[in-house]
């Protein structure tokens, strides 16, 4: 049913969206030590959030050039376009980048290169959203927030907060939004995932945004839901990731549903595809499958997230002009 449907990504980190295969080929490159990263079956090993982002991490580092971030966001890019996407955004970290050596700008321009090569092939189009790291801390979130306003890019169209949001408080991070608001920036923050419904709350109030990235803890508290609709906040929902971190069972308990019942303006998106055994287009499909999500309400979605977008108005027209003929 959702095959050709005309799809649309709001939340992947680029990093998290590097498969076994190419985490292991760039290793090679470079003579990295991948000992302990992949169970017995070949998937990234981890077992819990916090050994899910140390998997993350080790992956990360492999990752040291321009060219290899080339082919990442080429893969990921021409990847989502076969599934019927036509639009995706990336969370992008310069901290991942400068660990490896790299500076911002060589690290935004390979990425960048990956993604016109990606638009040539398929015509899908893409874009990024710097992101700071929530436990690094304050401090680094800021210097995130004054790179990408000091070394501006086309294709780096916002600006947010990703990590661990167990660690500091949203109003530590407000210097950072303002920063890359005034810049012009679309800003996000994720929220409402391991916090409660408290933490999108606490998001709204400090940090100015007009997506929350997950969100879904946000159920727990009908005052909030009814915040989330008066001010018209996306939220880009990632069921499949939600489900294999443990905060929910399955696909059918998943919010998503009552969200969008609620008129909550959702999306759909796929996280950190590999590790979560997922896809944009095994996302719309296990809605489809698993909470009986018609092919209108997805469609829907896809148009919320091309709404939702940080891009241009010329940009936004086009990808609507797409949907009208898809």
């Amino acid at each position: 049913m959702v095959a050709d449907l005309a799809k649309a990504e709001l939340h992947c980190h680029i990093e998290g969206a590097a498969s076994p295969e190419l985490v292991r080929r760039v290793a090679a490159r470079h003579g990295v030590d991948l000992s302990g990263l992949f169970d017995a079956d070949g998937a990234f090993a981890w077992h819990d959030f916090t050994s899910f982002l140390n998997a993350y991490d080790r992956a990360a580092a492999v990752f040291r050039t321009p060219e290899d971030y080339r082919d990442l966001a080429y893969t990921y890019f021409t990847s989502l376009a076969a599934e019927g996407a036509i639009y995706g955004e990336v969370f992008i970290s310069s901290d991942h980048a400068l660990a490896s050596g790299l500076s911002y700008r060589d690290y935004v321009e390979g990425l960048a290169e990956g993604i016109r090569d990606a638009e040539a092939e398929t015509g899908i189009i893409g874009r990024m959203i710097a992101t700071g790291v929530r436990h690094y801390g304050p401090d680094r979130i800021l210097v995130a927030a004054q790179t990408v306003v000091n070394e501006p890019h086309p294709l780096v169209t916002g600006f947010g907060v990703a990590g661990d949001e167990r660690m500091h408080h949203p109003r530590d991070f407000a210097d950072a939004f303002r920063i890359a608001g005034e810049a012009g920036l679309g800003l996000t923050v994720h929220a409402g995932e391991f916090g409660g419904p408290e933490s999108v709350r606490d998001a709204l109030d400090h940090l100015g945004v007009t997506r929350i990235g997950h969100g879904v803890r946000a159920i727990e508290d009908p005052d909030l839901v009814a915040r989330l609709v008066d001010e018209d906040i996306v939220l880009e929902l990632c069921p499949g990731s939600n489900v294999a971190l443990g905060l929910y069972p399955d696909i059918p308990s998943h919010p998503y549903a009552r969200l969008r019942d609620a008129g909550v303006r959702v999306t759909v998106s796929s996280d950190d595809p590999p590790y979560f055994g997922s896809s944009i287009g095994a996302e719309y499909g296990w809605l489809a499958d698993g909470q009986g999500q018609s092919r209108a309400a997805l469609a829907e979605a896809t148009r919320t997230a091309i709404d939702a977008a940080f891009v241009d108005a010329e940009t936004r027209q086009r990808l609507i002009n797409r949907l009208a003929t898809a």
